[in-house]
């Protein structure tokens, strides 16, 4: 996961009126700072979406493959197990190092395919040409305007002849009943490792995005004395919107693959686009 944000914001909302109940207790992160990645890396573990299409995709694909925003290795590692070279690239050294992590533990024939890069896939050059560049997790929208014209500017002037360039998005639900989508959504997640999470998501109608506060369940929260925070904000990014910024990066989409359901208020779609 590639972000530039790394100030947290004080959640408000629902999330703010819980945090308040709280008090001084209370210690804000950036979901990709020190104290943030080893959840992230937990929950995206559990998470197996996206998972099956993109490794559909990268099989009918040949030569090395680039992974942007790579994370803790969500996507790296079955990528790998397909028995392709991937360069996984990302922005955040705490990252970094859960993946390597990984790759440790892996047979040494699955390390040597790998190289990990430290770089922002919104500005990198890495002076070669990949047959499939991959952007999970939706993390195109951690970028703003500016971030993403420089990233599908950089993944145009990667893609090897024929190449395809993979990524998801999230497209807005209407309820079917034509209902108001609730401003407040309270979840409970749990991660690889069984540990539990409350996720409260704060989405106001019309906002261009939408604020996630992860923070432990209830019960705990309540008797614990310091209390971890994390929030990350996640931009809403239609793909008929991203349609019109690639094709100013001489991109333009070739095909388009619903998710399964990501939550009750929105979808994901996967994405392929190739140079034009």
């Amino acid at each position: 996961m590639t972000t530039t944000a790394t100030t947290p914001v004080h959640p408000t909302g629902l999330a703010g009126e819980v945090l308040a109940e709280y008090g001084d207790r209370v210690v804000l992160h950036d979901l990709y700072d020190a104290v943030g990645a080893p959840v992230y890396h937990d929950l995206a573990a559990a998470d197996t979406s996206e998972i099956r299409e993109v490794l559909r995709v990268a099989r009918a694909m040949t030569g090395p493959v680039l992974e942007l925003a790579s994370g803790s290795g969500r996507l790296t590692m079955p990528l790998l197990a397909l028995g392709r070279e991937v360069t996984a690239l990302e922005l955040k050294a705490e990252m970094l190092d859960l993946l390597r992590e990984r790759l440790a533990a892996a047979p040494a024939g699955v390390r040597a395919r790998c190289v990990p890069v430290q770089g922002d896939m919104a500005a990198f050059d890495l002076g070669r040409a990949f047959g499939l560049v991959v952007l999970g997790t939706t993390s195109v929208s951690l970028l703003d305007d500016e971030g993403r014209a420089g990233l599908f500017a950089a993944v145009r002037a990667h893609l090897a002849p024929g190449g395809k360039f993979l990524f998801s998005t999230v497209d807005m639900v209407e309820p079917e009943d034509g209902s108001a989508l609730a401003t407040d959504l309270d979840i409970e997640g749990q991660g690889a490792s069984g540990r539990r999470y409350r996720m409260i998501e704060h989405w106001p109608e019309g906002a261009p995005a939408r604020r996630v506060t992860i923070l432990p369940p209830a019960a705990e929260a309540r008797a614990a004395d310091r209390i971890e925070v994390l929030t990350t904000s996640i931009r809403v990014l239609p793909a008929l919107a991203l349609e019109r910024e690639l094709a100013d990066a001489g991109l333009r989409i070739t095909a388009r693959h619903t998710l399964p359901a990501s939550g009750p208020r929105h979808r994901d779609v996967l994405l392929e686009a190739e140079a034009v």
